[in-house]
């Protein structure tokens, strides 16, 4: 009583270049292929770089406000904090509006190491997006940025698999 798959494509269903899913699953595969060499150093490569960037920016008030902004799982988080201040990028200190709590502060190395960073992953950015021109490249890049703020809460990366939506139960990201 099973179905059996089509011997022929679905008719309607078009290229499958031309599905919004497809081309933003390519288009993210081919960004963390391009970051992950340029990401190598830092501890858990893209969400390491990111945390990083985000305390750099400092408008987190504490982890756990950290751990939501980034959409990763507070226990995730606790850890990859621990790599981050095992390699001299931040550390934590008391927050002076509360001393309960401890704010994550970059360092003077993690500072440098953040903007070195950046400069690294925009250029990749741009040779990932070397197929439009630099006006183009803004406008989506603006785009995407407008899209991604849009979204609100979603919920954080799950810490048994260390991955969000886009992984099967148990896989792991790579």
């Amino acid at each position: 009583m099973g179905s059996r798959p089509p011997s022929a494509p679905v008719v309607g269903c078009g290229d499958l270049t031309e599905d919004f899913g497809f081309s933003l699953m390519a288009v993210a595969h081919a960004y963390r292929t391009a970051v992950s060499s340029v990401l190598g150093s830092v501890p858990q490569g893209a969400r390491g770089y990111q945390t990083l960037a985000a305390v750099v920016e400092g408008d987190e008030p504490n982890q756990l406000a950290l751990a939501r902004y980034l959409r990763i799982d507070r226990t995730v988080m606790t850890y990859l904090i621990d790599e981050l201040v095992a390699a001299g990028l931040v550390e934590r200190r008391l927050d002076p509006a509360d001393r309960r709590r401890r704010k994550i502060v970059a360092t003077a190395h993690g500072i440098d190491t953040a903007r070195e960073l950046q400069r690294r992953v925009r250029e990749a950015e741009d040779g990932l997006l070397s197929a439009i021109d630099e006006d183009d490249r803004e406008l989506f890049r603006t785009l995407l940025r407008r899209v991604a703020r849009s979204l609100g809460d979603v919920e954080p990366c799950d810490a048994d698999t260390d991955r969000c939506d886009d992984a099967e139960p148990g896989q792991q990201s790579s």
